[in-house]
């Protein structure tokens, strides 16, 4: 299992590597700098506000089928119909629910429009996600890491045609963007189908309803469990948007959106750990394999590496915001510079969640793979009100600084119950090795840092790489990276 990890691992990090960096920072960045900070805060807080109630689209069932799929290839053929079915129907119930709650907290107009666009979109990709977790539930990860990327690659090539071309003659639109992902989704479903159905045979569509009222009742566990982590994770921006008056609300989500960018690429590369962890942690637990090997290898890699990224990230958050972002025909250095300032003060902030994040998709994964689904709901329960209660309190005295002050003090309590509780059900012994090894990595490296940015002469993107170059040697020095133990691990026979 841990030479399937690793080498499944490999080809979803390159593929990734390939397409989101230039995605993210040069299509979605460059959206933000053409329509500017309000225009993509609105899109930024709608989209999170859809994400909100993406519970209702899946109801768990992803989760659910992917480690019921691993345990039982056989149900494939069986379940994928039925659940398609459901889906739809999910998805209807969806759009009643977020232009139900929409027109409640006061959207109109443009909100709207926009709302209804972004909620068809994560609809289709809900079933997209629901159609790779079978490919993944199959370990078929080699199909499922292309799928992982084809959105992107589609709407790296629609947007960029639109953004660098002016085909039609007008500044890009924020919708423009928006039908893009449209297009790009629809087109990775019908692939995403087709590659289910080769491997399922012909589909046999009908009405079950018991079958229904069955797949919902094993999945409110893994629905309830989404829904606290959807809010916990995605409030932060809507909060922002609707607790600041007037403008401001979009504005200053709009610079949280700035330093969100840089975070949700390294979500997306640790939930790459994940999408892998999942049904191998469920097919291990299933035929009653130990886990530890698996669980240290994958921590391993994925909490130092988003060690030497967050602390990277403190001493080159100005300049990283600098590089990506730029002022706004008519707008102000005076205002720029602090739209930029207050970016880099967020980024340093969420870049310690993105610590946190990274080990909850380690031991959160470990928890849902073994059912453990009541202890889970009672963490994301209380990451909730933790969250909820300190953006009340922190937006208004610090606007979006304050959320991510909220954000990083939140997904730290999550991570660090979780892994009590791991440590407590799978009876795994500290490792005190470890946690120095850790411990000596975050000084030596905060140290590199300093010497390089206040003695080394050179510009700042070299000094950066340095950094960065530096933590990977120390963690090959302290075998955080341990590259004798991943040649075995590859060497071994299946």
């Amino acid at each position: 299992m841990q030479k399937k990890f690793l080498k499944n691992l490999g080809l979803l990090l390159f593929l990734n590597l390939l397409i989101k960096p230039f995605w993210i920072l040069g299509v979605d960045r460059q959206v933000q700098n053409v329509v500017g900070v309000e225009e993509y805060g609105l899109y930024f807080t709608i989209f999170n506000f859809s994400f909100l109630f993406y519970i209702f689209l899946d109801l768990g069932i992803t989760n659910f089928n992917n480690r019921n799929i691993a345990q039982n290839n056989q149900l494939l053929s069986k379940h994928l119909a039925g659940i398609s079915i459901l889906k739809l129907l999910l998805g209807l119930f969806y759009g009643i629910i977020i232009f139900v709650t929409g027109l409640i907290i006061g959207y109109r107009g443009q909100q709207l429009y926009l709302l209804a666009w972004v909620g068809f979109n994560q609809f289709v990709l809900s079933f997209i996600l629901y159609i790779r977790s079978n490919l993944s539930g199959l370990l078929l990860f080699k199909t499922d890491s292309f799928l992982s990327i084809l959105d992107r690659v589609l709407m790296i090539i629609i947007c960029g045609f639109l953004l660098w071309f002016n085909v039609f003659g007008t500044t890009f639109q924020i919708e423009w963007f928006v039908y893009s992902q449209t297009a790009a989704y629809l087109i990775t479903l019908s692939v995403a189908v087709t590659a289910v159905i080769n491997k399922s045979g012909k589909l046999k569509f009908n009405w079950n309803f018991p079958f229904f009222i069955l797949i919902v009742k094993k999945s409110i566990p893994f629905a309830l469990l989404v829904l606290l982590m959807s809010f916990y994770n995605r409030v932060d921006p809507v909060l922002i948007e609707r607790i600041l008056p007037g403008t401001l609300g979009e504005e200053q989500s709009g610079v949280y959106a700035q330093a969100y960018r840089l975070l949700d690429a390294g979500q997306n590369f640790a939930f790459l750990f994940a999408v892998l962890l999942l049904p191998l942690f469920s097919k291990m637990i299933s035929i009653k394999q130990s886990v530890e090997k698996l669980v240290k290898l994958s921590a391993s890699i994925l909490i130092s590496g988003s060690l030497i990224i967050a602390i990277t990230a403190q001493f080159y958050s100005t300049d990283l915001m600098n590089l990506m972002y730029y002022r706004f025909p008519g707008e102000s250095v005076e205002h720029f510079t602090l739209r930029i300032n207050q970016s880099a003060i967020i980024f340093r902030f969420l870049m310690f969640s993105f610590v946190a994040i990274s080990s909850n998709y380690i031991f959160g994964t470990l928890l849902t793979a073994n059912n453990s689904l009541k202890q889970l709901n009672f963490i994301a329960l209380g990451s909730l009100i933790i969250n909820i209660s300190l953006n009340f309190y922190l937006i208004p005295h610090f606007q979006a600084i304050g959320s991510a002050i909220a954000s990083v003090t939140t997904q730290s309590a999550a991570a660090v119950s979780q892994l009590i509780i791991v440590i407590i059900i799978f009876r795994f012994r500290i490792n005190y090795k470890f946690i120095l090894n850790l411990a000596i990595l975050i000084i030596a490296l905060i140290s590199v840092g300093f010497l390089l940015t206040e003695f080394l002469n050179t510009r700042w993107e070299v000094s950066m790489v340095l950094m960065l170059i530096s933590g990977f040697l120390l963690s090959v020095i302290l075998k955080l990276f341990h590259v004798k133990e991943f040649i075995e691990i590859i060497k071994e026979k299946e």
